[in-house]
């Protein structure tokens, strides 16, 4: 277990991240969600955020309504009066991002950003709630990561972009000549195992994160195997939808240390 950087990461034994709030029902990322992570004994919960057409921040996966809600339309193209009335599995309301962080102040909130629309308002909403060391930022795109850096300082917490985890991979197998690794104020890298085919995460790769002080965490992993195999490798962190599952395997090893207060 790499030494945090952080206090995001200041945690005995491996980070134990409720994927979305876990798998609970089809009602994915909802406070309903959460709160059964919480009881489950997660201090950790991840989630991603969407802004409206009127800059409301919301913790929602994808860019449009239709998946899991019984609404349809595009998140960035609708106001918050029509996106608040949707409903999860038909039944619970999408929350707000500040409503995550009013509602668990025991848990940290580790956040994937998905549209550029959503970094003013997320890091407006850390900010208020003076929530710079229950936050982890990070995202598919190094653009947004940068930038959420830049607004909110090296109080706020991030993960490495995926240009900048390709560049570790490589430099972890004698790259040098790939140039910098970017992405220097980040405190973790954040992968699945794989990527179209490709394994992303092995000893190389972990050898690589941590020689640079970066954790790793590896998203996401439902097997209960694959958990065992990865925690056996050194892995920093595993994210899950079975919730239930993984806590199982680390209380099995030893190593699960949850308890967010609500």
């Amino acid at each position: 277990m790499i030494s945090p950087r952080h206090p995001f990461l200041d945690h005995p034994g491996p980070l134990a991240f409720a994927h979305r709030g876990g798998d609970a029902d089809g009602l994915e990322n909802t406070l309903v969600a959460f709160r059964r992570a919480v009881e489950c004994g997660y201090r950790y919960l991840e989630t991603d955020v969407h802004a409206t057409s009127d800059g409301v921040l919301v913790a929602f996966h994808d860019a449009t309504l239709d998946r899991v809600t019984d609404t349809r339309g595009a998140i960035a193209a609708l106001p918050w009066s029509t996106v608040r009335r949707a409903r999860v599995g038909g039944r619970e309301p999408v929350p707000l991002f500040e409503e995550l962080l009013d509602a668990f102040p025991g848990a940290r909130i580790n956040v994937d950003v998905k549209a550029e629309a959503a970094i003013e308002p997320l890091v407006d909403a850390v900010r208020k709630a003076g929530a710079w060391e229950r936050v982890c930022v990070g995202s598919f795109s190094q653009r947004r990561v940068a930038r959420t850096r830049a607004l909110a300082g090296p109080r706020l917490a991030t993960s490495l972009g995926m240009r900048g985890v390709a560049t570790l991979r490589l430099l972890g197998y004698g790259g040098r000549a790939l140039g910098r690794l970017g992405g220097g104020e980040a405190v973790c890298v954040q992968v699945p195992e794989r990527f179209r085919g490709v394994r992303v995460v092995d000893r190389t790769f972990l050898r690589a994160a941590h020689s640079r002080g970066l954790q790793v965490h590896v998203w996401t992993v439902n097997d209960r195997d694959r958990m065992s195999a990865l925690l056996d490798l050194g892995v920093d962190g595993i994210m899950t939808d079975r919730i239930e599952t993984l806590r199982a395997v680390l209380a099995e090893r030893g190593e699960w240390a949850g308890g967010a207060s609500r």
